[in-house]
């Protein structure tokens, strides 16, 4: 059990985390081995997002701060909290890092609880985080946007080659 004054340390963390992040993103850790979890944090860390195992309670109190309302008892498992400064890095990250570990079967299902967009101040569900962190990366959506941008003037050009080719063919040799 911790003491007072660890509490309030980590309540202090979490202050200093929710001030410079925009998006707090809530991932269920239970079941999820130690050595796990560390390769999850290294990861988030890598990407500026830290991740905190906090108390439900002392996540209430620090969401509260931000006049947003945490209902804890909605979620009857551990929580941590990913604090991000934008939603798809988070998500897909965490998205990537569960869906592993579900491929090895080392848990049986995705655990994204969803999560609160700290500026609008409104939660975001499971499901919509889930399908944030399938989404390919930016570059990667803008070359399929430019290639479906291009691919009709691509048909074109290849017509018209092919009709120069085929009146080329057609004219009497002299």
């Amino acid at each position: 059990m911790k003491s007072k004054a660890q509490k309030n340390e980590e309540l202090e963390k979490g202050r200093k985390l929710l001030k410079d992040s925009q998006v707090v993103l809530l991932i269920d850790f239970s079941k999820v081995r130690t050595a796990d979890l560390r390769n999850l944090r290294q990861e988030l860390k890598k990407s500026g997002n830290p991740l905190l195992i906090i108390k439900k309670r002392l996540l209430g109190l620090l969401l509260k701060d931000k006049n947003i309302e945490f209902q804890n008892a909605d979620f009857k498992m551990p929580v941590g909290a990913v604090f991000a400064s934008n939603l798809e890095s988070a998500s897909a990250s965490v998205y990537k890092f569960f869906q592993g570990l579900v491929i090895e079967r080392k848990i049986d299902k995705m655990r994204m609880l969803g999560g609160y967009d700290v500026m609008a101040g409104t939660f975001i569900p499971a499901e919509q985080a889930v399908f944030i962190g399938k989404l390919p990366p930016r570059e990667a959506l803008l070359g399929q946007l430019l290639g479906m941008l291009a691919a009709p003037i691509r048909s074109f050009l290849y017509v018209l080659d092919q009709k120069s080719k085929m009146a080329s063919s057609a004219e009497p040799s002299k």
